[in-house]
């Protein structure tokens, strides 16, 4: 059986991934769109209302727009938004089926799912199981740092980078930005991760094309009861046990630093998250590491499909 995928803004950085993938798969049938007819309400709506399911690659105001488009009597299309318009929306399911089965079954069972955004799914994988079980509490005055490849900022932060012969000083180091502490992920992270206020979150953007770290500095002492590093890992390890895209690095570092350095990389072309705990009983320092292409945009959209579609979570997709 074929299932007719339509990729809504295919041109951008997600678009064209998802469709890459997509692409060499025979039980998916792309739907298209004549690029004349790419703003012509009328065109896309017939097109979004043939299909199974429609990808949002928009910016947030063509994604609501988008979704206004579905016909009041259509029960078979549904969606998945890759950008920021729904993420936090009470009728549209997060797109994080690994955080618990019931967070699984919603997407499955789902009409409309939120993607979610890349610093955030770093952030939330490894604060949302401790917040809902207790060892960190909802009030825990929470920070993240995060260093991201520039493909992350789409298509004109790739140019900026890619195209001139020779990049200026000051773009060769690792920069800083959203220092006005206003990153349109921080409303997810706050609210998917159960928190009673947004973390303290200051991006990095690095010289290098895809792949991020997002880190989670916790005291113990301010945690509820004594919870040290040996013993969150083993939480998040037996949280995580049953997932193929989400997997908890071993304690001891030796085989899993590159000479003691958590390279950014590592999952660059796969869906993969790795989840690592650092630390002794006075400090512990999360991080997860993952393609932000992949498990960070177009990988985690593909994965939710096939979730929704209830074939192989794997499907067309690198663990």
């Amino acid at each position: 059986m074929s299932h007719k995928i339509f990729i809504d803004g295919r041109h951008g950085t997600t678009g064209l991934k998802i469709d890459e993938r997509l692409a060499r798969r025979d039980d998916i049938e792309i739907l298209g769109i004549a690029e004349a007819e790419r703003k012509n309400p009328a065109a896309k709506a017939e097109v979004i209302n043939r299909a199974d399911i429609v990808f949002l690659c928009l910016p947030d105001a063509a994604s609501r727009e988008s979704v206004a488009l579905l016909a009041a009597d259509n029960g078979h299309t549904r969606f998945l938004d890759a950008s920021t318009a729904h993420r936090t929306h009470p009728d549209w399911v997060y797109g994080l089926p690994e955080l618990s089965p019931a967070h699984h079954e919603r997407v499955r069972s789902a009409r409309r799912v939120a993607v979610p955004g890349c610093h955030a799914s770093g952030f939330i994988m490894l604060m949302q199981p401790l917040v809902a079980a207790g060892l960190v509490p909802p009030d825990y005055p929470a920070t993240t740092y995060s260093i991201t490849g520039y493909s992350g900022g789409g298509n004109e932060m790739i140019a900026s980078y890619e195209e001139p012969a020779t990049l200026p000083p000051s773009m060769t180091s690792p920069r800083f930005y959203a220092l006005g502490l206003g990153h349109k992920h921080l409303p997810e992270m706050q609210t998917v991760s159960g928190l009673a206020a947004p973390p303290l979150f200051t991006p990095i953007v690095g010289n290098f094309a895809q792949g991020m770290v997002v880190a989670v500095p916790l005291l113990p002492r301010l945690l509820p009861r004594t919870s040290g590093p040996d013993e969150l890992h083993r939480f998040l390890a037996e949280h995580y046990k049953d997932q193929i895209f989400v997997r908890v690095m071993p304690r001891d570092t030796t085989a899993t630093l590159d000479n003691g350095f958590l390279p950014a990389t590592a999952c660059n072309d796969t869906n993969r998250a790795e989840i690592f705990v650092f630390g002794h009983d006075d400090q512990i320092l999360l991080a997860a590491r993952f393609d932000n292409l992949g498990k960070g945009a177009s990988g985690a959209a593909i994965q939710c499909m096939n979730v929704m579609l209830g074939v192989a979570e794997d499907t067309g997709l690198t663990r």
